[in-house]
Protein backbone atom coordinates (compact mmCIF):
# COMPACT_ATOMS: atom_id res chain seq x y z
CA UNK A 1 0.00 0.00 0.00
CA UNK A 2 1.38 3.36 -1.11
CA UNK A 3 0.45 6.53 1.16
CA UNK A 4 -0.07 9.91 -0.98
CA UNK A 5 -0.84 13.38 0.54
CA UNK A 6 -2.41 10.90 3.63
CA UNK A 7 -4.48 8.49 1.11
CA UNK A 8 -3.67 4.57 1.07
CA UNK A 9 -3.69 4.13 -2.69
CA UNK A 10 -3.81 0.54 -4.03
CA UNK A 11 -1.69 0.73 -6.45
CA UNK A 12 -2.39 -0.92 -10.19
CA UNK A 13 -0.15 -3.08 -12.21
CA UNK A 14 1.16 -0.67 -15.16
CA UNK A 15 -0.32 2.65 -13.24
CA UNK A 16 1.66 5.76 -14.05
CA UNK A 17 -0.63 8.52 -13.22
CA UNK A 18 -3.35 9.35 -10.50
CA UNK A 19 -5.00 11.43 -8.52
CA UNK A 20 -5.58 11.73 -5.12
CA UNK A 21 -8.97 13.17 -3.23
CA UNK A 22 -8.07 13.84 0.50
CA UNK A 23 -11.27 15.42 1.85
CA UNK A 24 -10.70 18.18 4.27
CA UNK A 25 -13.96 19.53 5.66
CA UNK A 26 -17.27 18.77 4.33
CA UNK A 27 -17.76 18.50 0.71
CA UNK A 28 -14.61 19.92 0.13
CA UNK A 29 -11.55 18.13 -0.91
CA UNK A 30 -7.66 18.35 -2.04
CA UNK A 31 -7.02 17.10 -5.32
CA UNK A 32 -3.56 15.89 -6.31
CA UNK A 33 -2.40 15.22 -10.06
CA UNK A 34 0.93 12.56 -9.63
CA UNK A 35 2.95 11.08 -11.96
CA UNK A 36 5.16 8.12 -11.34
CA UNK A 37 9.30 8.82 -12.00
CA UNK A 38 10.66 5.72 -11.66
CA UNK A 39 10.38 4.10 -9.11
CA UNK A 40 8.72 7.81 -7.08
CA UNK A 41 5.67 9.52 -7.01
CA UNK A 42 5.76 12.85 -7.78
CA UNK A 43 3.11 16.01 -7.03
CA UNK A 44 2.19 17.54 -10.61
CA UNK A 45 -0.32 19.64 -10.26
CA UNK A 46 -3.01 20.07 -7.10
CA UNK A 47 -6.54 22.48 -6.32
CA UNK A 48 -9.53 22.29 -4.44
CA UNK A 49 -12.18 19.86 -5.14
CA UNK A 50 -15.48 19.04 -4.48
CA UNK A 51 -17.32 15.66 -3.21
CA UNK A 52 -20.53 14.52 -2.56
CA UNK A 53 -22.89 16.53 -0.38
CA UNK A 54 -23.41 13.35 2.04
CA UNK A 55 -19.43 13.33 2.68
CA UNK A 56 -17.80 10.06 1.95
CA UNK A 57 -18.60 6.41 2.71
CA UNK A 58 -17.21 2.68 2.54
CA UNK A 59 -18.08 1.38 -0.73
CA UNK A 60 -19.85 -1.51 0.37
CA UNK A 61 -22.05 0.55 2.63
CA UNK A 62 -22.98 3.24 -0.07
CA UNK A 63 -26.26 3.49 -0.32
CA UNK A 64 -28.17 5.43 -4.15
CA UNK A 65 -29.04 9.03 -2.81
CA UNK A 66 -27.43 9.63 0.05
CA UNK A 67 -25.32 11.74 -2.08
CA UNK A 68 -21.81 10.03 -0.22
CA UNK A 69 -18.22 9.54 -2.63
CA UNK A 70 -17.41 6.08 -2.08
CA UNK A 71 -13.59 5.58 -0.41
CA UNK A 72 -11.23 3.53 -1.84
CA UNK A 73 -9.09 3.22 -5.16
CA UNK A 74 -10.33 3.07 -8.30
CA UNK A 75 -9.59 3.23 -12.08
CA UNK A 76 -10.72 6.18 -14.32
CA UNK A 77 -12.33 4.22 -17.31
CA UNK A 78 -12.27 6.65 -20.20
CA UNK A 79 -13.50 10.41 -20.79
CA UNK A 80 -16.99 12.05 -21.59
CA UNK A 81 -18.35 15.70 -22.89
CA UNK A 82 -20.41 18.09 -24.79
CA UNK A 83 -17.76 18.76 -27.03
CA UNK A 84 -15.82 16.86 -30.29
CA UNK A 85 -13.58 14.88 -29.27
CA UNK A 86 -9.95 16.46 -29.97
CA UNK A 87 -6.71 14.30 -30.70
CA UNK A 88 -4.95 15.04 -27.76
CA UNK A 89 -8.02 12.93 -26.00
CA UNK A 90 -6.50 9.17 -25.36
CA UNK A 91 -8.23 7.84 -22.54
CA UNK A 92 -11.21 6.93 -24.56
CA UNK A 93 -14.03 9.67 -25.14
CA UNK A 94 -17.44 9.78 -25.86
CA UNK A 95 -19.76 12.59 -27.18
CA UNK A 96 -23.30 13.54 -25.23
CA UNK A 97 -25.93 12.93 -27.50
CA UNK A 98 -29.92 14.58 -26.84
CA UNK A 99 -30.92 10.53 -25.92
CA UNK A 100 -27.82 9.45 -24.20
CA UNK A 101 -28.78 8.24 -20.36
CA UNK A 102 -26.76 7.29 -17.46
CA UNK A 103 -28.86 3.97 -16.23
CA UNK A 104 -30.12 4.62 -12.69
CA UNK A 105 -33.19 1.64 -12.85
CA UNK A 106 -32.36 -1.41 -10.52
CA UNK A 107 -34.53 -3.69 -12.93
CA UNK A 108 -32.44 -2.79 -15.47
CA UNK A 109 -29.48 -5.12 -16.88
CA UNK A 110 -27.67 -1.97 -18.20
CA UNK A 111 -27.80 -0.53 -14.60
CA UNK A 112 -24.66 1.63 -13.67
CA UNK A 113 -24.10 1.94 -18.19
CA UNK A 114 -24.26 4.66 -20.60
CA UNK A 115 -27.30 3.54 -22.85
CA UNK A 116 -29.76 5.95 -25.38
CA UNK A 117 -33.33 5.94 -25.10
CA UNK A 118 -33.35 4.53 -28.40
CA UNK A 119 -31.32 1.63 -27.34
CA UNK A 120 -33.94 1.19 -24.52
CA UNK A 121 -33.99 -1.83 -21.98
CA UNK A 122 -34.72 1.24 -19.28
CA UNK A 123 -37.36 3.34 -17.92
CA UNK A 124 -36.99 7.16 -19.16
CA UNK A 125 -40.06 8.58 -17.82
CA UNK A 126 -39.20 8.64 -14.53
CA UNK A 127 -39.05 12.38 -12.56
CA UNK A 128 -35.67 12.91 -11.48
CA UNK A 129 -36.51 12.64 -7.96
CA UNK A 130 -38.15 9.11 -8.29
CA UNK A 131 -36.50 5.95 -7.68
CA UNK A 132 -34.90 4.05 -10.28
CA UNK A 133 -34.59 7.41 -12.51
CA UNK A 134 -31.96 7.75 -14.99
CA UNK A 135 -29.38 10.67 -15.24
CA UNK A 136 -30.11 12.14 -18.70
CA UNK A 137 -26.96 13.01 -19.78
CA UNK A 138 -26.85 16.66 -21.60
CA UNK A 139 -29.05 17.76 -18.25
CA UNK A 140 -25.85 18.05 -16.64
CA UNK A 141 -24.12 19.89 -19.83
CA UNK A 142 -22.18 22.33 -17.37
CA UNK A 143 -21.29 19.27 -14.61
CA UNK A 144 -19.96 16.93 -17.62
CA UNK A 145 -18.22 18.98 -20.18
CA UNK A 146 -15.22 17.40 -18.99
CA UNK A 147 -15.76 14.00 -17.33
CA UNK A 148 -14.35 10.67 -16.21
CA UNK A 149 -16.12 7.44 -15.18
CA UNK A 150 -14.71 6.00 -12.21
CA UNK A 151 -14.92 2.98 -11.81
CA UNK A 152 -17.21 2.64 -8.71
CA UNK A 153 -19.71 -0.42 -8.40
CA UNK A 154 -18.77 -0.74 -12.75
CA UNK A 155 -18.23 -4.26 -13.07
CA UNK A 156 -20.18 -5.57 -9.92
CA UNK A 157 -23.37 -3.35 -10.69
CA UNK A 158 -24.69 -3.85 -7.31
CA UNK A 159 -28.23 -2.62 -7.70
CA UNK A 160 -29.17 0.20 -4.95
CA UNK A 161 -25.06 0.72 -3.83
CA UNK A 162 -25.12 4.03 -6.51
CA UNK A 163 -24.60 4.62 -10.32
CA UNK A 164 -23.08 7.20 -12.41
CA UNK A 165 -19.73 8.16 -10.38
CA UNK A 166 -17.62 10.15 -12.19
CA UNK A 167 -14.86 12.91 -12.10
CA UNK A 168 -16.14 16.04 -14.02
CA UNK A 169 -16.20 19.97 -13.69
CA UNK A 170 -17.28 21.37 -10.16
CA UNK A 171 -20.13 23.57 -9.64
CA UNK A 172 -21.01 25.89 -6.51
CA UNK A 173 -21.61 22.98 -4.05
CA UNK A 174 -20.98 19.72 -3.34
CA UNK A 175 -21.94 16.84 -5.59
CA UNK A 176 -24.42 13.90 -5.62
CA UNK A 177 -21.04 11.29 -4.87
CA UNK A 178 -19.09 12.12 -7.68
CA UNK A 179 -15.82 14.45 -7.18
CA UNK A 180 -15.17 17.56 -8.91
CA UNK A 181 -12.70 20.23 -10.00
CA UNK A 182 -12.47 23.23 -11.58
CA UNK A 183 -13.28 23.10 -14.92
CA UNK A 184 -9.49 24.49 -15.77
CA UNK A 185 -8.14 21.37 -13.95
CA UNK A 186 -10.44 19.08 -15.56
CA UNK A 187 -9.78 20.03 -19.17
CA UNK A 188 -6.11 19.57 -18.68
CA UNK A 189 -7.05 16.17 -17.42
CA UNK A 190 -8.27 15.39 -20.51
CA UNK A 191 -5.12 15.50 -22.47
CA UNK A 192 -3.09 14.58 -19.54
CA UNK A 193 -3.96 11.51 -18.92
CA UNK A 194 -4.16 8.48 -21.15
CA UNK A 195 -5.18 4.70 -21.45
CA UNK A 196 -1.78 3.30 -21.51
CA UNK A 197 -0.91 4.90 -18.01
CA UNK A 198 -3.48 3.51 -16.48
CA UNK A 199 -4.92 6.12 -14.49
CA UNK A 200 -6.03 5.95 -11.04
CA UNK A 201 -8.53 8.19 -8.63
CA UNK A 202 -8.06 7.19 -4.78
CA UNK A 203 -10.56 8.75 -2.30
CA UNK A 204 -10.05 9.07 1.81
CA UNK A 205 -9.70 11.56 4.85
Amino acid sequence: MTVLDGIEVELRPGARKLLTVRQTREYHAHVTLWVLDGETWLARSETDGRIGMGGLAHPTQRLERTMATPTGTYRLLHSFGTHRRRRAWKLGYRRIGPGDYWVGDNSSPHYNRWRSKREGGFRTRLGEEQPNASERLADYAVAYEYAMVIDFNYDEQVRKRGFAIFLHVEGERGTGGCVAVPRDFMKSLMSELVAEDRPLIAIGR
